[in-house]
């Protein structure tokens, strides 16, 4: 069975990636060892702006997940921007991911499907990765949602 073209199905999604961010601090957005490249966790931002807000208290679980998958777009774009063609992807390996939460938030994994599924939906079987989903107290500039990502590459 043939992949599927990671771009057509972007567009399918109605999905134009922006340009890839760059570091807020000292370091940088991608590294690669091997076949295996390593995202830094990449902040929401809503209209071109950190998107700031505590899960529990100012943030409802499903603006959390609007976060988390905006959040996926910006990883494609920096994944793309490391690679040069995201059909050189064959697995989506890992996503960490941050949730800026009230002591009483428990619904983290919730709020990371947003990313995870667009991810699944992009790559499909290859999108398949394992995860983990962290309530936190604080994320930098106050962002919502922080998430990182580990791919393997051909």
């Amino acid at each position: 069975m043939a992949q599927s073209n990671v771009y057509d199905k972007l567009k399918e999604l109605g999905i134009e990636l922006p340009a890839a961010g760059a570091p807020a601090a000292a370091y940088v957005m991608s590294a690669q060892s091997g076949n295996t490249v390593y995202l830094s966790g990449h902040i929401a931002k809503k209209d071109g702006k950190v998107w700031v807000g505590k899960l529990g208290a100012t943030l409802g679980t499903d603006e959390g997940k609007a976060a988390a998958r905006s959040i996926a777009i910006d990883l494609l774009a920096t994944l793309h921007a490391h690679v040069g063609d995201l059909n050189r992807v064959t697995r989506i390996v890992k996503l960490m991911s941050l949730v800026n939460s009230s002591l009483d938030f428990t619904e983290q994994h919730l709020v990371t499907n947003g990313a995870s599924e667009l991810i699944a939906d992009v790559f499909g079987e290859r999108g398949k990765h394992a995860r983990s989903a962290f309530g936190v107290a604080q994320i930098p500039l106050g962002a919502c949602v922080e998430i990182e990502l580990i791919a393997e590459v051909q």
